[in-house]
C-alpha cells in the first residue's frame, strides 16, 4: 500500500508541477521526494508523472490517483483531529480563510472577543479569493473560511451568518453628494470603481452596474477597498462599499460621501464554511456563531 508521505509528495507535485518546489513544500530534499514517487509508481505498476526535462505533467492515471489521494489525506487529517479532540478542549491553530473585502474590517474585533472566551485557540488568518479558498478548504489546506455567498466546493458545510448592506459612495464635491433625493435614474451612466475580475466583489459591482445602467471603470481597478475609497475621494469615479468597511477605523467616510437612492438597496450575504463531518465541526460552529454575533453587533451599533 502507498504510504501517507508518498501520497503527500504526489499531491504536492500535482499542485506545483515542479519537483523542487514540491520538495520545499513538503520539507524534504528533491532526491528524497523523487525516489519516493518512483517507489510509488513501481508499487502501482504504472507511471503517474510525465517528466520532460524541467516540465512536469500528470498522466491520466496520475490525475485519478491524485484526486483520490486528496480525499485520503483529508480523512487522515480528520482522524488525527478526532484523536486530539478526545483528550483536549478547543485548542490549537485553526487555518482560517477570509476574503480581503471583509477580513481587515471584521477580524480585529472578532479575534479580541474570541480570545477572551477561548484563550487556547489561535487563528492563522489567510486572506484570499473566496473561490480559491473554497478549493483550499476542500483540499484540507484550510480548516474554515468566511466569505460572501455563493461559496462552492465539494463536501463543504455552508452556514449563512449575516447580510451586510452595501452603499454607494461618491467624492465630496460630486453633484450627487449635494442632492437631497437621489434615484436610480440619477446613477445611470455613472462610472463605478471595482477590484479585478477575480473577486466576488467585482461580479457584484458588475451586476449593480447592469441594473443601474452604469459602467465599470476597467482601467482603474483597485487592489483593495482602501484603494477604491481613496480613488473615489480623489474624484476618479464612484463606488459601492460594504457597511462594515464604512464603520471601521481603517475605512470610514472621511474622503467620501454616502448617497442613498430612494429606490435602490443591495446587501451581500456572508457565510462560514468547513468540511462536512469535520472532527472540529462543533468548534467551527462556535466560531461561526461568534462571527455572526460580532458582525451584528457592529452593524446595529449606532
Amino acid at each position: 500500500m502507498p504510504s501517507v508521505r508518498q501520497l503527500e509528495y504526489l499531491v504536492a507535485v500535482a499542485d506545483l508541477l515542479h519537483f523542487g518546489k514540491a520538495a520545499d513544500e513538503c520539507g524534504v530534499s528533491q532526491p528524497t521526494l523523487s525516489q519516493q514517487i518512483s517507489a510509488l509508481e513501481k508499487r502501482l505498476g504504472a507511471a503517474l508523472i510525465e517528466r520532460k526535462g524541467w516540465a512536469v505533467q500528470m498522466t491520466p492515471l496520475g490525475r485519478l490517483v491524485v484526486e483520490r489521494a486528496r480525499r485520503v489525506l483529508v480523512e487522515i487529517q480528520e482522524i488525527r483531529s478526532v484523536a486530539r479532540r478526545s483528550r483536549e478542549k478547543m485548542v490549537g491553530v485553526i487555518r482560517f480563510g477570509v476574503t480581503p473585502t471583509l477580513g481587515p474590517y471584521l477580524m480585529p474585533s472578532l479575534i479580541a472577543s474570541l480570545h477572551a472566551e477561548q484563550p487556547d485557540i489561535k487563528l492563522y488568518i489567510r486572506e484570499g479569493l473566496p473561490t480559491e479558498q473554497a478549493l483550499e478548504l476542500a483540499r484540507g489546506n484550510l480548516d474554515m473560511m468566511i466569505g460572501p455567498l455563493p461559496l462552492i466546493g465539494e463536501g463543504l458545510e455552508i452556514e449563512p451568518l449575516f447580510r451586510e448592506p452595501m452603499h454607494i459612495v461618491v467624492p465630496p464635491h460630486h453633484p450627487l453628494a449635494e442632492k437631497s433625493n437621489v434615484t436610480r435614474h440619477d446613477l445611470a451612466g455613472e462610472a463605478f470603481l471595482s477590484l479585478d475580475p477575480r473577486h466576488h466583489y467585482h461580479r457584484m459591482v458588475e451586476g449593480i452596474c447592469d441594473d443601474l445602467r452604469a459602467v465599470i471603470l476597467r482601467d482603474y481597478e483597485g487592489t483593495s477597498l482602501d484603494s477604491i475609497q481613496q480613488m473615489v475621494g480623489s474624484g476618479i469615479g464612484i463606488a459601492v462599499l460594504p457597511e462594515l468597511y464604512l464603520r471601521s477605523d481603517v475605512g470610514g467616510e472621511a474622503l467620501i460621501r454616502r448617497v442613498t437612492p430612494v429606490d435602490w438597496q443591495v446587501t451581500r450575504s456572508i457565510a462560514a464554511a468547513w468540511r462536512q463531518n469535520a472532527a472540529n465541526s462543533a468548534d467551527f460552529r462556535l466560531i461561526a456563531a461568534r462571527v455572526q454575533a460580532e458582525a451584528k453587533r457592529i452593524l446595529s451599533d449606532h
